[in-house]
């Protein structure tokens, strides 16, 4: 017999249907055993007579059985199926559990984080996690065919790539072909997608997975997936006005709330002197408890900073004392070009960046790229790089854009922070398949780990004690 989805029984009254799932409850009264059994899109309740004792919840099981409806004293209001329910014919175990280590029927939020993950496979079994990750799953979706339907193309980028300055540590993978030199996990795309400006890609996006070796943090992992968008022939208003003009789509896509229909637009200056911060809560008390979405621009930041010496990867990517605030790819405001030439005005120089924040994060980031060589050897200048060692940081980037680079600028919006907010959770964890622990380890693979002599003698490493 054709298997059914659960939420199709609704449809099959007086029918027998086969239907497979996870038990979700079990409950024995005598001779009659009722189980809420569970599949991908729903429960519904089934009923055994001299049948099912033997289940235990959890198992994977089939069963076949006629659809009926329950009287209304016995209808269930709060399951979508609550008005049917199966009396069961046969069923067999396709696989028993044993006693789980974690309990799932409930939101988890009492256990362990460690203990959580190790059985992430079990944790994600729970109601609000496969909520959260359906709802990010169709955000995606969402974002994806607005772009699609814009003329946008999905182009993937190098996961193996050099190590590029983006304010953060690069995590090395050393090459067995080539002893003692590294490739680096990408921090994001931005190379690449300004090297597909210029191949004459005009609207490109992809959902990078980006890879950064930072202090860790409730909405900050090793890991983190973004919508990454780059256009050519553009300003910063009209990068602005169709980012948010997607962001408020798939956010009243989802069913999100928003405060204002048009995103406020806040100078640094102005940021800084009102919030005390760049990343800024605009919702009123009575908002946040309807979990509304309070989106911000933030612009006109200063484009170079003087160089944490806290910050070892600052400390690493400035040779002058001062570095750059978001990245060195991108180019000043117009007014202020001369100066970043001439190198005059330093800490007076802003760049064309815009921030995107929403109650109280940074949930995107952007800026019109530096699309002629000039201006990109003039920051490298700023932050103390002799030109032979900007040719040889760069130096394919210098080359590409002799070659007729058009203006464009782009974005990066954090798609776990963008879920965690609409799902209402305070950790991007919640929102990760798999997502790292508070100490760096893989979820359930616990790496990392040790890796065998031999390995490493391939690679000519060696690991000092």
């Amino acid at each position: 017999m054709e298997k059914n989805l659960i939420k199709d029984t609704l449809e099959k009254i007086g029918q027998t249907v086969t239907i497979s799932g996870w038990v979700d409850t079990k409950r024995d009264h005598g001779k009659l055993t009722f189980i809420d059994l569970r599949d991908r899109s729903g429960k519904v309740q089934c009923v055994g007579f001299q049948k099912m004792s033997d289940l235990s919840t959890e198992s994977v099981v089939e069963l076949s059985g006629i659809v009926k409806e329950r009287p209304e004293r016995m209808v269930n209001p709060e399951l979508e199926t609550g008005t049917i329910e199966i009396e069961v014919n046969e069923y067999k175990i396709l696989n028993k559990a044993a006693e789980l280590p974690i309990p799932v029927d409930s939101d988890g939020r009492d256990i362990n984080e460690e203990v959580r993950l190790k059985y992430r496979y079990l944790d994600l079994r729970r109601s609000r996690l496969q909520q959260n990750i359906k709802l990010r799953n169709t955000y995606m979706q969402i974002l994806r065919n607005e772009l699609l339907n814009d003329d946008f193309i999905e182009i993937e980028t190098p996961l193996l790539t050099k190590a590029t300055m983006e304010g953060a540590r690069d995590f090395l993978v050393p090459s067995r072909f080539q002893p003692g030199k590294f490739y680096a996990l990408p921090q994001s795309p931005q190379q690449y997608k300004q090297l597909l400006m210029v191949a004459g890609f005009e609207r490109y996006f992809q959902f990078p997975h980006c890879l950064r070796d930072e202090d860790l943090r409730a909405d900050r992992g090793f890991e983190h997936t973004q919508l990454d968008i780059e256009i050519s022939f553009v300003n910063r208003e009209q990068v602005m006005k169709r980012i948010e003009n997607l962001v408020k789509t798939a956010v009243k896509g989802v069913g999100g709330k928003l405060k204002d229909e048009t995103f406020p637009v806040f100078t640094y200056k102005e940021a800084m002197e009102k919030y005390g911060a760049d990343k800024f809560d605009l919702r009123t008390e009575e908002e946040k408890k309807d979990n509304v979405l309070a989106f911000a621009w933030v612009v006109d930041f200063p484009f170079f900073k003087k160089v944490d010496k806290g910050d070892a990867a600052e400390m690493r990517d400035s040779k002058s004392g001062w570095t750059f605030t978001h990245n060195p790819f991108s180019s000043p405001l117009p007014e202020h070009e001369e100066w970043l030439l001439k190198g005059e005005r330093i800490d007076e120089i802003m760049t064309a960046q815009y921030d995107l924040v929403c109650n109280g994060l940074e949930v995107g980031g952007g800026s019109i790229r530096a699309h002629k060589p000039e201006v990109l050897k003039a920051t490298y200048k700023v932050m103390g790089y002799s030109e032979k060692e900007t040719e040889e940081s760069i130096g394919h980037m210098l080359e590409a854009f002799t070659f007729g680079a058009p203006p464009h600028g782009g974005i990066a919006l954090g798609i776990d922070r963008h879920v965690a907010i609409l799902s209402g959770e305070d950790s991007i964890k919640e929102v990760i398949a798999f997502p790292m622990t508070s100490t760096g380890r893989t979820a359930v693979t616990n790496a990392p780990s040790e890796v065998k002599d031999e390995q490493l003698k391939e690679l000519g490493i060696k690991v000092a004690a």
